[in-house]
């Protein structure tokens, strides 16, 4: 049994982990951002930024032993955890397992990712209009319409919007 491969199973159940707490703090900036609750908000996201250095670091690791694998087996480019489950056939199952998992909690990362972005940009619209309307209010002169609405001001970008 080789130690690399030892080292890349542990490496991927401690992936596994950080994107298992990923998840959670993912839901709860969706949570956080569905009641507007900004300190919440800006908790997770500070939360989720350390999870992914901390992942991205891991994935550095990963890669750095995959290629030890390759150079070790003679194998030219990379390798999946497939062809190592392949050339480790007594690791196998435990890294196909791990591998499975962690697509399955990345997909969920990935969809709730997806979520949290179609509210946020919701979110974003709303504090659009409002700016734009408070925007026609305090113009000037001739602020409202015939129908005693408020003129307008042309669309604002989103950087001006929230700051």
């Amino acid at each position: 049994m080789s130690r690399q491969v030892l080292e890349l199973e542990s490496i991927l159940q401690l992936m596994l982990v950080e994107h298992r707490k990923l998840l959670k703090q993912v839901e709860a900036h969706a949570a956080a951002m569905k009641t507007l609750n900004v300190r919440a908000m800006e908790e997770a996201g500070h939360q989720q930024e350390a999870m992914r250095l901390r992942i991205t670091a891991l994935e550095n690791q990963r890669r750095q032993i995959v290629a030890q694998l390759a150079k070790a087996n003679q194998i030219q480019g990379g390798l999946t955890v497939s062809q190592v489950a392949r050339l480790y056939p007594q690791n196998a199952p435990a890294l196909l397992q791990l591998r499975g998992e962690l697509k399955a909690v990345m997909t969920q990362v990935t969809n709730r990712l997806q979520i949290a972005g179609k509210i946020a940009g919701a979110v974003l619209g709303h504090l659009n209009t409002v700016v734009r309307l408070f925007a026609g209010a305090v113009e000037g002169a001739g602020l409202y319409t015939k129908r005693g609405v408020p003129k307008v001001a042309s669309r604002i970008g989103a950087m001006n919007a929230v700051g």
